[in-house]
């Protein structure tokens, strides 16, 4: 596997920093045949280590499932459509990659809501878990993981289709 990806496709900095960036949100990079795999198949498609990542994500989500459930329930809180929406819109791409544009004002409405969604979760005994879009999941990320840490985010294709999602709130402008 490693032969098929370095140094054709990737470089080794760049697997590297694709395991930094699943260890950095707790995911175990220890399925190193799937990490790879996925990698051979997308770096064709995309040289962006992030996106990559979350490729390697969903298909991890057997895994990433397993590490948050409770009792084969998900608790967690999502985001109003329209906040993705905005998220989505806000998207600037360029050649170092990605980035969000918000106003301050929507941003910091964005992060009073989700810190009071968030408390009410935890206060219920639950793990801070915010479920996304899975084109909204890096970007939102991105945006929050400063301002709330110990938050986990995760998008709707990694987590597997028989497990109950149980909605405790949603995040709203």
């Amino acid at each position: 596997m490693v032969d098929e990806v370095v140094p054709e496709l990737m470089t080794v900095g760049e697997i590297q920093k694709v395991l930094a960036n699943l260890l950095r949100e707790r995911v175990s990079i220890r399925d190193m045949a799937t990490i790879l795999e996925v990698l051979a198949d997308y770096a064709r498609a995309t040289k962006d280590t992030e996106i990559l990542t979350e490729y390697v994500r969903h298909a991890m989500a057997r895994q990433i499932t397993q590490q948050n459930i409770q009792n084969s329930v998900l608790p967690c809180i999502t985001l109003d459509p329209g906040i993705e929406n905005k998220i989505a819109g806000a998207v600037q791409r360029t050649d170092r990659g990605s980035y969000v544009s918000l106003d301050p004002d929507t941003m910091q409405k964005l992060l009073q809501s989700l810190n009071e969604e968030l408390q009410k979760l935890t206060a219920a005994g639950y793990q801070p878990i915010v479920l996304t879009s899975p084109a909204v999941r890096l970007y939102f990320r991105k945006l929050v993981e400063r301002s709330v840490p110990g938050v986990i985010i995760l998008s709707h294709a990694e987590i597997e289709q028989s497990v109950e999602i149980q909605v405790l709130g949603v995040v709203k402008l």
